[in-house]
């Protein structure tokens, strides 16, 4: 288990911390570890590489960095970069320019559904980060602005569901022999009427509640088809599971291709298709105070790629989480840069699902 940052603040001095922090940025900027001689150059306290490798001694002891390969420079482990992220990082702000480009390019999709809204989110984060833009959305609970039903045969009838955000569900179900065209208009015309403008969830019970008054309103064969209809409206949507986008896999890919990461690149977005473990990782944001970091093993969806990920939660307008969004990419992140700028794209997004209620 990693040690909390102020472990490592109260054993590192500000040498240590300053030569530590050279280590690390150097990792973020290039990839590449570095060696004594060059953190000589690159300290302004004059320290000869002799006591620079002492210090990364005790650094390498702490285990905050480490030889890659046979390399003989120090690069940053995964404890270390979770303690530079936890403890030292400077997070930035979001230029103006940014800013401008992030609300353009998301509100210009203000008129869309909202996948197209979340589409256009992933796209830009990729573009920004120069990583793989991501969005996990729950399915929301339909909020119903037509139903119908259209009779395909003398047994079954097809529940056409058309909510608020232009999301249409086709739902086949039986029905009751000897049905007339007017008996299944009636019960059409019932149901459209206590449930348009609820979600599905508050149309079921409604329509519960209100079973004596069915039986009063409705003859019998029409009743059994309203209970046909309150028995589809439960069944679970066809797509309720979590909605993934990812856009900017090339990115990943091109830099794993140069680390012999490929595979476990490749197994990354099989994973994310098969939404395994995605429930968790939308559990987790629901419990977030804004912007979480997971490097490397940390998740473990993402552990097997070793990748980092920067995600942040957004919420509908009933201020519940209802989705993450984020960027994954290699360790070396520019968490600095990223950190705020998934943030503020959350914000955007929250913003522009508050107008559309």
């Amino acid at each position: 288990m990693s040690k909390p940052p102020e472990d490592f603040l109260s054993v590192l001095n500000a040498r240590s911390q300053d030569i530590f922090r050279k280590i690390v940025e150097r990792y973020l900027d290039t990839g590449s570890p570095v060696g004594s001689r060059d953190l000589s150059r690159m300290l302004q306290t004059g320290l000869s590489p002799a006591s620079v490798r002492n210090v990364m001694a005790d650094l390498e002891d702490l285990g905050l960095i480490a030889a890659p390969h046979t390399s003989a420079g120090r690069a940053p482990t995964q404890e270390g970069l979770r303690f530079f992220v936890d403890a030292m990082l400077e997070v930035g702000s979001v230029n103006e320019s940014e800013r401008s480009q992030i609300a353009k390019q998301i509100e210009g999709q203000h008129r869309g559904q909202v996948e197209d809204v979340l589409t256009e989110a992933s796209q830009l984060l990729s573009g920004l980060s120069q990583g793989a833009g991501v969005v996990i959305a729950t399915k929301a609970d339909m909020v119903l602005r037509h139903i119908e039903f259209v009779r395909l045969d003398s047994t079954r009838a097809m529940a056409i569901m058309v909510g608020q955000d232009g999301q249409v569900e086709n739902r086949i179900m039986d029905i009751p022999p000897g049905l007339t065209a007017s008996a299944l208009t009636q019960a059409g015309n019932y149901l459209a009427h206590h449930v348009v403008g609820r979600t599905i969830a508050e149309a079921r019970k409604v329509l519960a509640e209100q079973r004596a008054e069915q039986r009063a309103e409705l003859d019998e064969l029409t009743q059994k088809l309203v209970d046909a209809g309150i028995a589809t409206l439960s069944q679970p949507s066809a797509t309720s599971q979590p909605t993934v986008i990812v856009r900017g896999r090339a990115n990943l890919l091109n830099d794993a291709m140069a680390s012999d990461d490929l595979l476990r690149m490749r197994q990354l977005f099989d994973e994310l298709e098969s939404k395994e473990g995605l429930l968790d990782l939308l559990g987790d944001a629901e419990k977030a105070q804004g912007v979480r970091i997971f490097i490397g093993s940390e998740n473990k969806l993402f552990s097997l790629s070793g990748s980092s990920v920067i995600l942040s939660p957004y919420k509908d307008a009933n201020d519940k989480v209802v989705g993450v969004l984020g960027v994954i990419g290699p360790t070396r992140l520019n968490y600095a840069r990223i950190v705020p700028v998934v943030d503020y794209t959350a914000n955007v997004i929250t913003a522009m699902m508050a107008r559309k209620r």
